[in-house]
């Protein structure tokens, strides 16, 4: 057995199913050594593509996902899906090949500082510079990288250490017991919500990852105490609850934040700054805050929680829950929330049946609503038509909508889509993305179609990139660098084998989305977008007057 082999059976007693990469010369022995086990290589058409594949396969199942590249220009294009996961708290591993260690000291082809490289967007890096290592390496991969907050680590494998000798068996992973809250943080948690006239819940992906969207919802219910989620966090509590406030994270004065500026207390519970800075919705920084999070909240001065639980969130949850009601004594909070909620969702509805072409934002969420189980997966990529699905798109089950809002990294929604597609092989799968998104990773079409994987590519076409073109146009009335070209997509997927559809009224696209999901192979379907409807939202955004 050489240090490549057994780097596969640790590999192996991880419970690794895919690994995502490209080969390469330095990486020849890892490759071989996969190919005689039980876990699958799938080869991307790019390393990027095989990044994302990783990032979103870890974020559905809540295990590592695995990518590989060889040395050099290999490895530099797996950092951006590696940074991605690194901001989006995903647990990785990501493995790349090294030259020999004969070359280590001075200057040789392909060869540069991959640890040096991948330090800053990862929690942990090393090179196995000895076959005796591997087994002690790879265990503290995967346990650092499942940790709280999870995240990506980096392994190097050198060519000449993966071909030499190697003896040893796989340590056995041993899941780490989260902290229990404690009891007078607890009792004062409890205390505080009882002495408050208008609480609100800020939920993050925390609550997703840490399998407590259930919990939350109970609590929610039982304290009679509305839920706002990050773009992240969609579905921790069904839109359809009638405490849900859907998703904040726009503008400092979105719909929800209406119900932020009434509230006397915050409970922010698996809340991350990467998505949603506090100054956004405790400006003047006077609010109480209550902590409930795996790990201590990050200094901020518009964060200052009066009371921190630093512990396992559902376990959290489920202890608070019977302390709450008995302290506020039936106390009925303000009806502004529900009031709120209702006049969110009437705005949802505008324009939603809206016939007009090119066609609305409203018009396309609604009809890829409308055909998508409960569920059923929408991957987001990053762009303009990504604020439209985090204000618009109701979600009713937790990691349904997957959105990069941490690193918010473009091309993430097609490679993300073959990774769901993997992992969830009975549910329907939607890659929602811009024409300026889909094209960074549309080479990984070829991947989806060898491998019999039939996810839907929605296209906001824009002929542009209109996240960027609203913002310049509203800041300098006038746009720049943001015209694209596009190919003609129903031509692009059926060169694949893929099959294409364009939309030419608004009335055409719920049927030609069942249809879609109904093909066997994957599928494009080009929808004209009206920009200056996004340039609506943001005027509107901007000048909100609470109607309350």
């Amino acid at each position: 057995m050489n240090a490549a082999e057994l780097f596969v059976r640790c590999l192996e007693r991880e419970g690794v199913e895919y690994v995502f990469g490209l080969p390469g010369e330095e990486n020849l022995a890892f490759l071989d050594a996969l190919s005689e086990s039980s876990i699958r290589f799938i080869s991307t058409r790019h390393e990027q593509g095989a990044a994302f594949m990783a990032d979103v396969y870890g974020r559905l199942t809540g295990k590592a996902g695995v990518c590989s590249s060889t040395l050099g220009p290999g490895a530099t294009n797996l950092v951006t899906g590696v940074a991605d996961a690194f901001l989006d708290r995903v647990p990785m591993v990501a493995i790349t090949a090294q030259s020999g260690m004969e070359t280590v000291h001075k200057e040789s082809h392909q060869a540069i500082d991959l640890l040096g490289m991948f330090r800053s967007v990862t929690k942990w890096n090393a090179s196995i510079r000895h076959p005796s290592v591997v087994t002690e390496v790879v265990r503290k991969a995967f346990k650092i990288s499942q940790a709280e907050k999870p995240g990506p680590c980096h392994l190097e494998l050198p060519e000449d250490v993966a071909g030499c000798e190697a003896k040893g068996e796989p340590l056995v992973p041993m899941k780490t017991r989260r902290p229990s809250p404690d009891r007078p943080s607890l009792q004062a948690a409890a205390e505080m919500i009882a002495s408050s006239g208008q609480p609100i819940i800020l939920a993050g992906n925390g609550v997703i990852r840490g399998g407590a969207s259930e919990e939350l919802r109970k609590f929610s219910k039982a304290a009679g105490i509305p839920v706002a989620n990050t773009f992240m966090g969609k579905g921790v509590v069904p839109w359809e609850d009638e405490l849900s406030l859907l998703s904040i994270g726009l503008q400092a004065h979105d719909y929800v934040n209406c119900g932020f500026d009434r509230a006397d207390l915050v409970i922010a519970v698996g809340y991350d700054f990467a998505e949603y800075a506090p100054h956004f919705w405790n400006p003047q920084q006077n609010k109480k805050i209550i902590h409930i999070d795996f790990t201590a909240g990050e200094v901020d001065a518009a964060y200052t929680p009066a009371v921190e639980i630093v512990a396992d969130i559902r376990e959290t949850l489920e202890l608070l829950r019977p302390l709450v009601p008995p302290l506020i004594q039936e106390k009925k909070h303000s009806a502004i929330p529900q009031m709120l909620r209702q006049y969110i969702l009437g705005d949802l509805k505008r324009l939603n049946q809206d016939e007009s072409f090119p066609l609305k934002p409203q018009r396309v969420l609604h009809d890829l609503h409308s055909v998508l189980g409960r569920k059923d997966l929408v991957i987001s990529d990053v762009g303009a038509h990504k604020l439209w699905i985090a204000r618009m798109y109701l979600a009713s089950e937790p990691n349904t909508v997957i959105i990069s809002n941490g690193f918010a990294a473009m091309g993430i929604a097609f490679p993300g889509a073959i990774a769901a597609g993997l992992a969830y092989p009975d549910r329907h799968v939607v890659a929602a993305c811009g024409d300026g998104g889909f094209l960074m990773n549309s080479q990984e079409m070829e991947t989806a179609v060898r491998l019999k994987l039939h996810p839907a590519v929605l296209i906001f076409n824009d002929n542009g990139y209109g996240l960027i073109r609203w913002k310049q146009e509203a800041r300098f009335h006038r746009a720049a660098g943001v015209s694209l070209g596009n190919p003609d997509w129903v031509k692009f997927a059926e060169s694949f084998g893929a099959k294409g559809y364009r939309i030419e009224a608004a009335a055409d696209l719920k049927k030609v989305l069942q249809e879609a999901l109904r093909q066997k192979v994957p599928t494009v379907i080009d929808v004209p977008i009206d920009y200056q409807e996004q340039g609506h939202l943001i005027e509107q955004l901007g000048h909100l007057v609470c109607p309350l």
